[in-house]
């Protein structure tokens, strides 16, 4: 004991942030398996976990889990490096994998990181040959924050050098953890399991529709031929995301698949998340372990080295991971999607134990240095030499953190979504409301589900995976739209009863604008392929109508859905041709009416007023017309001024509205307002990279929370809603649809904007 203690002094401890059971993942089953294992190592340091949460409630964890990060909370992850800073912490040792860390591309870690005293080891269990631009910049972010990257394979460590430039002395390999299990014959527990006198074919792990498993059925009516006694288990609950998003599809696809084979004799479905113990048990009575997946791109698999450790015969598709760890005689490799193949490799295998034992014998021999007391001891070696690293090279403090924290310093409430799912039905999102309780007299609009849209869908982008449900609430607001949309006028319909009545059969411009402005948005942001397909087609079929639009407001709001499809479509030539078109009207509008005083297409303000600067601002910059930013950026600066007093936002009010030379009126002050300035603010400071532009856009959003003429918050924390308007004598208290959904969009577009500035810093 005193030469470990001496071996790892300095140390005293270490902090695994990731996933942890009881959740049901393989990041969790390693975060557990490695404290346990730097626990046993090394029982003198105090190794603890940091457990991200999928869900706002979380899971009941054991006691080393000392803290909780809601993955999609900005804030937990600030609340998270102050409590490891202040718990003194050597070490940090992050678990990473994109989608299990909220922002685009997983970009919250990095703000946890960027505040961070201590070195940090990053394990990374998803290395891209290809990523995206976003993936690549978060990417090499955790690299600058991370002392060192470990990687499970050696394909990992070239992709980091050649694809990430990341210097080769920063990256360390080491093995996947496997339990130390003895090398057993497969039939010693085959009676425990019903399967004695049969030949065992296993796969093992979440199920998920990229695992290949029904190639896996196709192959065995051909193995059966040769060997009859011949049962294949298939291990595994279906991956909860996958259950959320689709259903057990892929595991009732595998069952149907079996029946139509008639190899229902053959072939055990063993639906649920087995412990360790239990899994190396049914690892033991297999003579064959399988992995069939569909895609080269993996990177290290625990299910295969789970496999390997315990001594079994492997037939693969030749993954990254697979082609690695199986080289040499370790296991056979087949083709992708290759059912004859496998039959033939199957066949050979179970009839040629002489070649099936010595298999089994270099796999297990081979995985001998990846057990966990040797996988703990060489992290322990990796944290031993960043500590004494530090303290003989202070980490200078990156030059982005100080940018991040200006941005993101100002705290934002949590997103929640309750007073929105309340005023949701199987038709869609009801406008009015009798202080918090749906108001059924005025029904619905196409407007608000349109907002309503546009929330779920960005939600789905920045918010993910969280079991909000805005999957399904994406699906009620855009059924909503496609039965607004009337085929015959090209026109969306506006108003319709709570009896489904339409009470008309066109909508006005500013309400086809809205659905535009949603549609094109949801086309950018949403990844359910039926939901996109939907959006997609809505939305070109919606768009003719628009080249004749002349209603400022209209042209903005479907400029901003536009330049949204565009960002996915950038190659439609017709809309760019509509773009063109309407980018100009508004332009001309502006130039046609606006004075040095009044610089305003319009002879009123009136409402959704930061819409049209903000329409301009992303024209002019995704045109490259400077002369539009310009007139957004006058434009936008005019409505500041005159909507700000005493460092605090006054929104035009809706009792009069405010006539160019005549009274402006004060009240009542509605939440839209706020919510269309907080956009166009946002947009400006993306444009100019100006602070100012952020601390306005704070302004506005302050509104919401009290910073306001009467000093009262509209925003309802309770509830999740947010009230009507602010008047002379006080707060409108109903919480309608309108009032709500601009408060969460003006919400997210900041929670946007802080998971973009964390990413692009």
């Amino acid at each position: 004991m005193t030469s470990v203690i001496k071996h790892y002094s300095g140390i005293h401890s270490i902090a695994v942030i990731g996933n942890y059971p009881p959740r049901q993942c393989g990041i969790a089953t390693f975060t557990m398996d490695l404290v346990q294992g730097l626990s046993a190592e090394a029982p003198n340091i105090n190794c603890w976990a940091a457990a991200m949460n999928d869900k706002p409630e979380g899971y009941p964890y054991p006691d080393n889990v000392r803290f909780e990060i809601n993955q999609n909370q900005l804030s937990d992850y600030r609340t998270a490096s102050q409590f490891l800073n202040i718990s003194q912490t050597d070490i940090v040792c992050v678990q990473h994998e994109y989608g299990i860390f909220g922002g685009l591309a997983g970009s919250h870690l990095l703000k946890l990181l960027a505040d961070l005293r201590m070195p940090v080891v990053t394990t990374l269990h998803t290395v891209l040959q290809d990523p995206a631009p976003e993936y690549r910049a978060v990417m090499g972010k955790l690299s600058e924050l991370s002392d060192k990257l470990v990687v499970m394979s050696h394909k990992a460590f070239d992709f980091l050098k050649a694809i990430y430039a990341v210097p080769e002395e920063k990256i360390v390999f080491i093995h996947h953890g496997i339990p130390d299990t003895p090398f057993i014959d497969p039939s010693f527990n085959k009676d425990k399991f019903g399967v004695e006198g049969k030949k065992v074919l296993l796969t093992f792990g979440l199920i998920s529709p990229n695992k290949g498993i029904e190639n896996v059925l196709q192959a065995l009516p051909t193995v059966i031929k040769k060997h009859p006694d011949v049962a294949y288990i298939i291990l595994g609950a279906t991956h909860p995301h996958i259950l959320k998003l689709h259903g057990d599809a892929y595991r009732i696809t595998l069952q149907q698949l079996v029946r139509k084979l008639d190899i229902g004799a053959q072939v055990i479905f063993q639906n649920r998340f087995v412990e360790i113990n239990e899994l190396c048990e049914f690892l033991g009575i297999a003579d064959i372990y399988i992995t069939p997946y569909l895609e080269e791109s993996q990177i290290t698999s625990g299910t295969l080295a789970y496999a390997m450790g315990t001594g079994k015969a492997i037939i693969s598709t030749p993954y990254w991971y697979a082609n690695e760890m199986l080289a040499e005689g370790r296991g056979r490799i087949v083709p992708f999607s290759n059912p004859e193949a496998m039959a033939e490799q199957i066949i050979d295998l179970l009839g040629n134990d002489v070649e099936r034992h010595a298999m089994r014998k270099k796999a297990y021999t081979f995985t001998r240095e990846a057990v966990w007391k040797e996988v703990a001891r060489n992290y322990l070696q990796v944290f031993s030499e960043v500590l004494h690293n530090r303290t003989q090279n202070p980490r200078p403090r990156h030059s982005y953190v100080d940018n991040i924290k200006a941005i993101t310093n100002f705290e934002l409430p949590e997103i929640k979504l309750d007073h929105m799912k309340a005023f949701t039905d199987d038709t869609g999102i009801l406008q009015h409301a009798n202080f918090t309780i749906p108001d059924r007299t005025h029904g619905y609009c196409t407007d608000d589900n349109a907002r309503a849209l546009l929330v779920a869908a960005m939600g789905q982008r920045y918010l993910p995976t969280n079991g909000w449900g805005l999957d399904s609430l994406s699906g009620h607001y855009l059924g909503f739209l496609l039965y607004a949309f009337n085929e015959k006028k090209e026109r969306f319909r506006n108003f319709m009863s709570y009896s489904r009545q339409w009470t008309e059969e066109i909508g006005s411009e500013d309400a086809h604008g809205r659905a535009i402005w949603s549609l094109g948005n949801a086309v950018d942001f949403l990844q359910n392929p039926g939901h996109l397909a939907m959006s997609t087609t809505l939305f070109k079929k919606a768009l003719p109508a628009v080249e004749n639009f002349h209603s400022p407001r209209a042209i903005a709001f479907c400029l901003v859905g536009v330049h949204a499809y565009l960002d996915k479509f950038s190659g439609d030539s017709d809309v760019r041709r509509v773009r063109e078109i309407l980018a100009n009207r508004l332009f001309d509008q502006f130039k046609n009416h606006a004075t040095d005083s009044w610089p305003w297409p319009e002879n009123t303000l009136n409402y959704a007023n930061g819409k049209l600067p903000h329409a301009l601002l992303l024209s002019g910059q995704r045109m490259q017309r400077s002369d539009m930013v310009d007139m957004g950026l006058v434009a936008l600066k005019w409505l500041l001024a005159i909507q700000t007093e005493e460092s605090h936002f006054v929104p035009i009010g809706s009792n009069g509205w405010y006539g160019q030379g005549g009274p402006r009126a004060r009240f009542d002050q509605q939440p839209i307002e706020a919510s269309t300035m907080v956009e166009a603010c946002v947009k400006a400071f993306d444009i100019t990279r100006d602070q100012s532009w952020f601390d306005k856009a704070v302004m506005c959003f302050n509104w919401f929370l009290g910073h306001n003429d009467l000093n009262l918050p509209l925003y309802d924390a309770k509830t999740g809603g947010c009230r009507d308007g602010l008047m002379a004598d006080g707060i409108n208290q109903n919480e309608g649809a309108e009032s709500s959904l601009a408060w969460l969009l003006a919400l997210m577009t900041l929670q946007k904007l802080y998971a973009d500035e964390i990413l692009n810093q």
